[in-house]
């Protein structure tokens, strides 16, 4: 991980407008005082189930994935999360340590405030503490959503909308690199590697998408929510 940056942006942040809309300048001033940048390589871990949490972070740039070990030692994502998306605060007014993993699945910015200005912030400012509360609200609903879409889809449709998933919310683009592996993706959507492979075979076959090595181009949208829905 490389040194934090002191350099505070906060005024012109696009995440102001998220919810720190809600702040004056005098108090975006003291939250700069007490907010840190830190970089994160591809596959580093960003924060550690179980350990004590102290900050409030938020994906300024990048991606990343949320993940629990299971009693045996297996890795299960919870989710993806894109910038603006709030990483590791679902517990934050509840727990006093994390209860699952993130780690960067490309470089990525995570900015990092001080727990304690947080909660003062919502003693203060009650406009402030809806409107976050209500974000984080948005994002379990999310995962929420998204877990079920899954689950309720046959093996074929569970890939299909991970591959939609990437295409249509992560990247807005038909041709990309992927940013997690067979395995992570069989983890995300409750299948074994095997079958994320042979699927992803079948679609290259099929000609519904094109691979490239870690690139993938997804030559048929509409086959693809074809598959989905119908999964």
């Amino acid at each position: 991980m490389d040194e934090k940056k002191k350099l505070c942006v906060c005024a012109s942040c696009d995440f102001r407008d998220v919810v720190f809309s809600y702040l004056d300048d005098s108090s975006v001033e003291m939250l700069c005082d007490n907010k840190e940048e830190q970089f994160f390589r591809k596959g580093e871990i960003i924060n550690h189930e179980g350990e004590k949490i102290h900050t409030f972070k938020y994906l300024k740039s990048g991606l990343v994935k949320l993940f629990r070990r299971t009693s045996n030692g297996e890795e299960q994502v919870i989710t993806i999360t894109r910038p603006f998306e709030f990483v590791s605060n679902m517990s934050i007014f509840s727990e006093e340590r994390y209860q699952y993993s993130v780690s960067a699945l490309e470089d990525s910015v995570v900015c990092m405030i001080k727990l304690d200005f947080i909660k003062n912030m919502f003693f203060q400012n009650g406009a402030f503490a809806m409107g976050l509360l209500t974000k984080i609200s948005m994002i379990n609903d999310k995962i929420i959503s998204q877990t079920l879409d899954i689950r309720q889809k046959n093996l074929v449709g569970r890939v299909a909308y991970v591959l939609l998933y990437f295409t249509k919310e992560i990247y807005n683009s038909r041709v990309f690199d992927l940013p997690v592996s067979r395995k992570e993706i069989a983890d995300y959507i409750g299948m074994s590697t095997a079958n994320v492979i042979r699927t992803l075979s079948d679609f290259k076959k099929e000609g519904i998408i094109r691979v490239f090595g870690k690139t993938i181009e997804v030559v048929e949208v509409s086959k693809l929510e074809v598959i989905s829905k119908r999964g």
